[in-house]
């Protein structure tokens, strides 16, 4: 499975491809940062995100996208930027039709150190260790990215399988209903 991981922001947003299954070893295909400037106009910033996801996805060719879920924060204004960044990183994938699927930072962080409580530090520090690298990935950004796709790898096949028996739960319940009526 190949995953694009997308850390959301106006002014560094994270990305980063792994691929892998659950179980075997992680392979670490890219990473790096799409940069906006501060000062450019909100709109010139929206396009300069699109513009380098669409790249990673013409290179990288994932088969999901995993975007970080926005959540409530205290600076409205930053909330704001990382909600339309992360919708950009949606609507490149949507287009293709490149499944898209949300996590939060805390399920992001559980999955790939065992706390949702883990710091920037600790995030950083099971990247390295899990795709075997030298170092960290720099800024915090492209190794947040990297999380979010260990985390789809390892979590997707269990919240399908839950989805499927959702669905065949509703199904049969549905038939009885039809058959009873």
């Amino acid at each position: 499975m190949r995953v694009l991981g997308v850390d959301p922001g106006l002014t560094r947003c994270g990305v980063g491809v792994v691929d892998g299954v659950p179980g075997r070893p992680l392979t670490l295909l890219g990473v790096g940062v799409v940069r906006t400037p501060a000062d450019a106009d909100l709109g010139h910033r929206l396009v300069a995100v699109e513009r380098g996801i669409e790249q990673w996805l013409d290179e990288h060719r994932p088969e999901f996208v995993a975007v970080e879920r926005v959540f409530s924060q205290h600076n409205v204004r930053t909330v704001m930027g990382t909600a339309q960044a992360s919708a950009v990183a949606m609507l490149c994938a949507a287009r293709r039709g490149i499944p898209v699927a949300l996590h939060t930072p805390s399920e992001v962080k559980a999955a790939v150190t065992g706390s949702g409580r883990a710091d920037k530090a600790q995030v950083g520090a099971m990247v390295t260790r899990l795709l075997r690298l030298d170092a960290p990935p720099r800024p915090a950004d492209a190794a947040d990215a990297l999380a979010l796709a260990i985390c789809h790898i390892w979590r997707a096949p269990a919240q399908n399988r839950l989805q499927q028996a959702v669905a065949q739960h509703t199904a049969r319940i549905t038939a009885s209903k039809g058959r009873t009526a």
